[in-house]
């Protein structure tokens, strides 16, 4: 069964950066697409960031030009790069993958952006 292991989100102030991480068991190059979402307190849980097995991208419109998702398939892993972090990034990110029709998730990690 695969796993997917989040890295530790954190606390940034406004303008700031931050990297997280995604770890997967199994073989990646097999996964259909992987991803991130978010879900903010009272919100519904959003795409931010795709990217599909053939590379292709896709992001939502309000972090297009700040965030920057990639992917490791040698070493299993995927990223979100986030800059220019606004107060309203502050969600929980969630770690997705499509594997033929199943949609896996990690467990989430807290991202607070302090304004």
């Amino acid at each position: 069964q695969v796993q997917l292991v989040e890295s530790v989100g954190g606390l940034v102030q406004a303008g700031g950066s931050l990297r997280l991480s995604c770890a997967a068991s199994g073989r990646m190059s097999s996964f259909n697409a992987m991803g991130w979402y978010r879900q903010a307190p009272g919100k519904r849980r959003e795409l931010v960031a795709r990217i599909n097995s053939g590379g292709s991208t896709n992001y939502v419109d309000s972090v297009k030009g700040r965030f920057t998702i990639s992917r490791d398939n040698a070493k299993n892993q995927v990223y979100l790069q986030m800059n220019s972090l606004k107060p309203e990034d502050t969600a929980v990110y969630y770690c997705w993958a499509l594997i033929i029709f199943n949609n896996v998730w990690g467990q989430g990690t807290q991202v607070t952006v302090s304004s």
